[in-house]
């Protein structure tokens, strides 16, 4: 359920490009900039094709708060549960038309989220025992014992990937965008990445995909925002839970309940990792009358949704969850068409966000 976000120019849609992120809230440690690309004299914007950490000024603020006002008027309530109760068939139409042809690799994730790459900060010496299994003894296996355990994991008896060391869990994965290039960049054998989507056809695109390692990887149909749907691996089992472009799907009303229930999938110290639209970015500016379902949220010409999100939003929700902030930082970023001499702003948000380590059992005296 991956938003499209690949083609500039279309009502609600966005330009994926690599990140470049500024420290937006207070209290965030300092870190190394994606790109240093500064645009310090405006006669000078159409020299490049984008710009990094680009301020607003209050004016642009203003024009684009007034924007988002003279289109805030929701549609009727059928319409909107219209687009709420038919949401899996609009998304399983947009893959049927795109297939895998509407979004590139996101190769700079490994720079954003080193969780992800191999040798991963998170740590990989305190694992829990899941259905009778001790993961902590299953590390050091060869080829032959890793097809096997595979094999094994798959019956009704066990979970997917029960041998595994680190466990990542995509969700929203679309047609896999993420998954290969962690699963061509992560070759540790203690490695296993869940990937789920709200919509088959994308589910049947990453199986069908010559990437798709079974040994390694475990893709299934799940709609997030379902809380009481199972999910493949118990609760406390998962080290990485990674959201790109995909909470902004959700209707605003079930995004509390469904971080909630992501949150308990973690193990303690385990992370959810997002990127997704920020308040005014240009894909919210250039919605046209008409598509507003309720505030920040909207219906694309396709009937998928979308919602911009502002950091307070989601640090709120983070935490509600039980989750210990790590990372909430805005990316401001201009675009520019050279040919068209157009320039367009783009707003993103990138979240971190921790579950808080076990306590130490205290010595009985």
């Amino acid at each position: 359920m991956a938003a499209p976000n690949s083609v500039v120019g279309v009502e609600g849609g966005s330009s994926e490009t690599a990140p470049i992120l500024s420290d937006f809230t207070t209290g965030d440690e300092k870190r190394p900039q994606f790109g240093t690309r500064f645009l310090t004299d405006p006669r000078q914007v159409f020299q490049h094709n984008a710009w990094d950490n680009v301020e607003w000024t209050e004016e642009q603020e203003a024009s684009a708060k007034r924007k988002v006002l003279e289109n805030n008027q929701p549609l009727p309530l059928e319409k909107q549960e219209e687009y709420d109760n038919r949401a899996n068939e609009f998304w399983n139409d947009f893959y049927t038309i795109h297939e895998n042809r509407f979004f590139k690799d996101r190769h700079w994730l490994f720079t954003e989220f080193p969780e992800l790459a191999p040798r991963s900060s998170l740590n990989h010496e305190s694992r829990l025992e899941v259905s009778g299994t001790d993961y902590s003894q299953q590390g050091c296996l060869d080829q032959e014992q890793r097809s096997e355990v595979a094999a094994f994991a798959h019956t009704d008896g066990d979970i997917p990937g029960s041998s595994a060391k680190y466990r990542i869990m995509e969700v929203g994965c679309g047609v896999g965008n993420t998954v290969f290039p962690i699963l061509k960049t992560n070759n540790d054998p203690g490695l296993f990445v869940y990937c789920c989507d709200f919509s088959s056809t994308a589910v049947e695109l990453v199986k069908s995909n010559p990437e798709y390692d079974p040994e390694r990887c475990f893709a299934f149909v799940h709609d997030l925002s379902d809380v009481e749907a199972n999910y493949p691996v118990p609760d406390g089992t998962l080290d990485v839970i990674v959201l790109i472009f995909v909470f902004s799907a959700l209707h605003p009303d079930k995004m509390q309940a469904s971080i909630s229930r992501l949150a308990r999938l973690l193990k303690p110290g385990g992370v959810i990792l997002l990127r997704d639209y920020g308040r005014y970015d240009m894909a919210q500016l250039r919605f046209k009358k008409g598509r507003c379902l309720s505030e920040n949220f909207y219906v694309r010409g396709d009937g998928t949704r979308v919602y911009f999100f502002t950091q307070d939003e989601l640090h709120e929700m983070f935490t509600q969850a039980g989750l210990d902030k790590v990372q909430n930082l805005v990316d401001r970023r201009l675009q520019v068409n050279r040919g068209k001499q157009i320039t367009m702003y783009r707003v993103w948000i990138q979240c971190k966000y921790r579950k808080a380590a076990a306590e130490p059992l205290e010595t009985q005296g």
